[in-house]
């Protein structure tokens, strides 16, 4: 079984170093010494200002829209995850969806100030699958604006524009420390700002309010990660320019393999900046997205609809028509990409997706990613065996 991620996970030895040291401290959580130290070695890494490890990416936003005061509309992209949207929700503000570039899938900067109206507080956008957004033009509407600028990093590590990490834009940056990310802390996120108020705000909201022993200054929630969290990261810290080297080659051979195959590739800000995160292909049609899926789920491999469906069509938002990001939504999947996923697996991947381009046009399955006919399984055992044949 091929899954679309798997997580990477340093030697057992490496963690278990770190833990015998929280059993011996007995400080597992509240701002504890492998916290900070996290912190520290991540802003050095990454090269940014200021930085808070928080608990995860959706908590990083709540915290973010919280700081930043906003109310009213914030106008967002209807192409991310669903957690851009419900936490703008959740915040008591309402999301205004602007259409996406159909190259680059990120927000469309070109259409943000036909959305703007008194009401408009903030443009929370996506850096969609790592690949930045036009960073210059948003920032540009926002100062004409005088509006606020989120910008959702989750699958950003290790990505930069203009020579700096992508972090570093916006009043605030969020990232993902998820264990499907390149990067991970198990569960985990951030806040970045080179504001040093903001962040300050945002530390003291990350626990509580707490601004003494006992006295509050601050709204807050917790935020908080532990010393166990912290830990995993500082293991995967140690290995993550072998993971950043090894998705880019994963990711090159994936162009290479499927360069007769008729997908649309993500067009890439800057491709030496770029973090290799994520592989999505768009197909043509829907159909020939839902026959591909199931021919390499017949082989068991397993890609995923990714970013789908549209967040404008959510029930609890304003239905707002989106024809780029729903017509990519729907024709969208993402490849398997992981660090230890096989150059013989991604070769098997690539010829069952041209195969099914190629020779299973008539190929329509009665339900998508169940066996269909003995033809079609036999095919693909075929191929999985004979990996280095023609197709």
């Amino acid at each position: 079984m091929i899954p679309v991620t798997k997580p990477f996970l340093p030697a057992e030895k490496e963690f278990r170093a770190y833990v015998k040291s929280i059993w011996e401290r007995q400080w597992l959580t509240n701002n504890g010494p492998l916290v900070n130290t996290l912190e520290l070695k991540l802003k050095q890494y990454l090269g940014v200002s200021h930085m808070l490890f928080v608990t995860n990416g959706t908590i990083a936003l709540q915290l973010a829209i919280k700081a930043l005061k906003l109310s009213g509309e914030i106008i967002t992209t209807p192409f991310s995850f669903v957690a851009t949207t419900s936490t703008i929700v959740w915040q008591g503000c309402e999301p205004v969806f602007v259409d996406i570039d159909p190259e680059t899938l990120n927000i469309d900067p070109a259409k943000i100030e036909a959305a703007i109206t008194p009401k408009t507080s903030a443009i929370l956008a996506t850096h969609v699958f790592g690949n930045p957004c036009d960073i210059t033009a948003i920032q540009a509407i926002a100062d004409k604006h005088n509006l606020k600028v989120i910008y959702d990093a989750a699958h950003c590590f290790g990505t930069f524009y203009k020579n700096r990490s992508v972090f570093e834009y916006g009043d605030i940056s969020v990232t993902s420390f998820h264990s499907t990310k390149l990067y991970h802390t198990i569960e985990g996120g951030a806040v970045f700002t080179q504001d040093p108020e903001l962040l300050r705000t945002m530390a003291l909201m990350r626990n509580f309010g707490y601004s003494g022993v006992d006295t509050f200054s601050e709204e807050g929630i917790n935020a908080k990660n532990s010393e166990f969290h912290a830990a995993m990261g500082l293991c995967n810290l140690r290995h993550v320019d072998e993971i950043l080297k090894k998705r880019k080659y994963l990711y090159e051979q994936y162009l290479q393999r499927l360069g007769n195959l008729n997908v649309q590739f993500q067009k890439l800000e800057n491709e030496q900046d770029y973090n290799y995160a994520y592989l999505p292909i768009v197909f043509e049609t829907e159909a020939l997205m839902h026959q591909s899926k199931a021919k390499l789920e017949l082989a068991q491999i397993y890609c995923r609809r990714y970013f789908y469906p549209s967040l404008s069509s959510l029930p609890y938002v304003k239905n707002q028509p989106m024809p780029v990001c729903d017509s990519i939504a729907s024709r969208v999947v993402c490849l398997p990409m992981y660090h230890t996923l096989s150059l013989s697996d991604l070769d098997l991947i690539c010829r069952l997706l041209l195969r099914a381009q190629n020779f299973d046009n008539n190929f329509k399955p009665k339900h998508f990613g169940t066996l269909v006919t003995d033809k079609i399984e036999s095919e693909i055992n075929v191929t999985a065996v004979n990996v280095n044949g023609a197709v």
